[in-house]
């Protein structure tokens, strides 16, 4: 059946998905705002003002300089030009004769390790002041200022130094140093013999040995045959559990939760793994300004090594607010405040409101709005599960359907393992539908949602490898008309970084849906039935647009879906890049798609990266435009599409 889109369809607008992009705006007050009164920024970028901080220099002192890195390779050059702070800084003043020479002296340093990165163990710095070798200045040296200062640095790379002969001591013995990239004939660079050593630290540590420590690093540099000889030793000690776990610094939560919630009093085998997830657990309770676990310098008498948790505590209570645009939807607004910690144990309340679609009608009754109030009990019962509750309510006003909903649910969430959650709870949902294509209708359903999820994924915001994958069920029982249905659903995306620092990602989703039981559609919830279309689906199409359509060209919802998107993730540069990409999904009645209406969409986007993930903008086009639909969309936000 070909859909078109009536005049009806024309005057009406979308609700958006909480997973729907669109152009957003949140502005973060920092220090950085409120203190430097000269500057403004947002996500770290200057809008306008100076972005240095003035300081007044005592007895300036003006400096030219000049660079030679005489036959060095166009790498080596770079590099060696990034490290000359000297010439990068020449137009600010150093304050006094001897602030010259003690910049000097602090690139010759800088400069040399440079070499020495680069396995050039037998390149030089020569650097002047004035015409005078620096080590040949006097203590407090005395320039002509009548003009700047001149400064040469003068830097011969020397020829390059490969691995001589690799020697392991100690307990480092017998480990092949291959392993450690420390192959004769290989590259010699000091970073590299740096990394090796504190590699073979820690990987003894990962054997459970916490006192695990270098004893010997020699390098000796042959320069008739331009070779390095490596001998590297370290000792392990004994592998020992983890101990008694204490706490400082906590004062309005309980130091007992910290220490139980850190699951590092259960005594298993030292790991250094195991400290950083439990600093990471701990971290995102959100209470905390500041983690740090320390170790014991020695093993208790009882063989196990005995930790102490520092912790700094944030401010409990927050706001916030955000602002974003739709070329599809119109305007938003969304507000909240929380606490973080109720009772002592990181138990979170928090409390939300949004509108959205202001703009696309000037009549307010038919904004949608919602309000939530969430609970959330961390370590609930025990340290591996987490308690949420929740009560919404929306106001919701689509071409689909105009529906209210109240909906209060309650579930646990299990950490299986470091990948693998389970969820399960309960449901209850009260809805009104008003303008759906069955007419005016009242639900109160009840539902045991379950599911499971495995997240493999290396960066949550931007992944460059792993996958995630979702399986989820949703038993329900409709009280009015006694029906029995059941949703399920499942999705994974895949990820996989090529070339050189991952600057070629290629990007993979696929979801599926069915809705199985009832007698028909009408005795399902229309905010239960399937739709596809927006920024968290198919780009370019209207959200909730994709339907199956009844003679009236009214959306009917489905009961089945299927959706594929694929994502080339290309880096321009360190902070730019570029997404070309496309969706494929299609909506059926039946509880099987049947891909009879397949729809897609097609379009690029610019990432921007920042410390919180990276910033989203893609323009979608509708590859099969219903008729009078969405011609084309914007969509906007914070991380990747998925």
């Amino acid at each position: 059946m070909q859909n078109h889109m009536t005049g009806r369809r024309k005057g009406r607008r979308y609700a958006k998905a909480g997973s729907a992009a669109a152009i957003a705006t949140c502005l973060f007050l920092s220090p950085a705002l409120v203190e430097n009164a000269y500057a403004f920024k947002i996500f770290g970028i200057t809008l306008f003002g100076d972005d240095e901080d003035k300081q007044d220099v005592i007895d300036p002192v003006r400096y030219t300089a000049t660079l030679d890195t005489t036959d060095a390779d166009d790498e080596l050059k770079e590099r060696l030009e990034t490290a000359a702070s000297l010439v990068n800084d020449e137009k600010l003043p150093v304050s006094g004769d001897l602030g010259v020479v003690i910049k000097a002296r602090e690139d010759r340093e800088r400069l040399v390790a440079v070499l020495y990165e680069e396995a050039r163990y037998g390149g030089t710095v020569h650097i002047t002041v004035a015409g005078t070798d620096i080590d040949a200045l006097p203590p407090n040296p005395t320039f002509d200022h009548s003009a700047p200062i001149p400064v040469a640095v003068r830097i011969e790379p020397g020829p390059l130094f490969h691995v001589g002969s690799v020697r392991f001591e100690r307990d480092a013995a017998g480990r092949n140093p291959a392993d450690y990239d420390l192959v004769p004939g290989g590259p010699a660079g000091s970073k590299l013999i740096l990394k090796a050593g504190e590699q073979i630290v820690l990987d003894l540590k990962k054997e459970g040995r916490p006192l695990a420590k270098p004893i010997e690093r020699q390098i000796t540099a042959d320069h008739s045959k331009n070779t390095i000889d490596v001998v590297l030793g370290a000792v392990g000690g004994p592998v020992a559990p983890f101990g008694v776990v204490s706490v400082k610094g906590a004062r309005a939560v309980d130091p007992a939760f910290i220490s139980r919630y850190s699951r590092l009093d259960k005594g298993g085998r030292y790991s250094p793994e195991q400290l950083k997830k439990a600093s990471d657990r701990l971290r995102e309770l959100g209470v905390f300004s500041s983690i740090t676990i320390k170790e014991s310098d020695a093993l208790a008498p009882n063989g196990s090594l005995p930790l102490m948790i520092e912790v700094s505590e944030g401010k409990f209570r927050y706001f916030g607010f955000g602002a974003e645009y739709s070329s599809l939807d119109g305007a938003g607004l969304t507000g909240y405040w929380g606490h973080r910690n109720l009772f002592g144990e990181a138990e979170s309340l928090r409390v939300e409101g949004a509108v959205s679609g202001i703009g696309a009608t000037t009549d307010v009754t038919t904004f949608n709005y919602s309000a939530g109030i969430i609970f959330t009990k961390p370590g609930a019962y025990v340290p591996e599960a987490t308690f949420v509750s929740r009560l919404d309510a929306k106001s919701e006003t689509t071409d689909a359907y105009d529906a209210q909903s109240i909906t209060f649910s309650a579930g646990i969430t299990y950490e299986l393992n470091d990948t693998d959650k389970l969820t399960a709870g309960g449901e209850i949902a009260y809805i009104k539908t008003d303008e759906d294509a069955y007419g005016k209708n009242d639900y109160l359903t009840f539902s045991v949602p379950v599911g499971f999820e495995r997240d493999t994924r290396d960066n949550k915001l931007d992944p460059t490898e792993g996958y995630h994958a979702t399986l989820s069920a949703k038993p329900s029982y409709e009280a009015f008309r006694g029906s029995i249905f059941s949703s399920f659903e499942g999705s994974i995306s895949g990820y996989y970084g090529m070339g050189e620092d991952d600057r070629v990602v290629l990007a993979a989703r696929l979801s599926a849906g069915t809705l199985v039981g009832a007698d028909n559609l009408e005795s399902i919830p229309a905010t239960r039935r399937f739709y596809l279309g927006g920024g968290g689906s198919v780009r370019g199409y209207e959200f909730r647009e994709i339907s199956p359509y009844n003679s009236d060209d009214e959306a009917l919802g489905g009961r089945s879906y299927g959706i594929a998107s694929f994502e080339v993730r290309l880096k321009v540069t360190e902070k730019v890049g570029i997404v070309p990409f496309i969706d494929v999904g299609s909506v059926s009645t039946e509880i099987a798609p049947d891909f009879s209406d397949i729809r897609a969409g097609a379009g690029i986007g610019v990432r921007y990266a920042t410390p919180f993930g990276p910033l989203r903008l893609d323009v979608a086009l509708p590859l099969q435009r219903y008729e009078g639909g969405s011609a084309y969309g914007i969509y906007a936000g914070i991380g990747q599409a998925f």
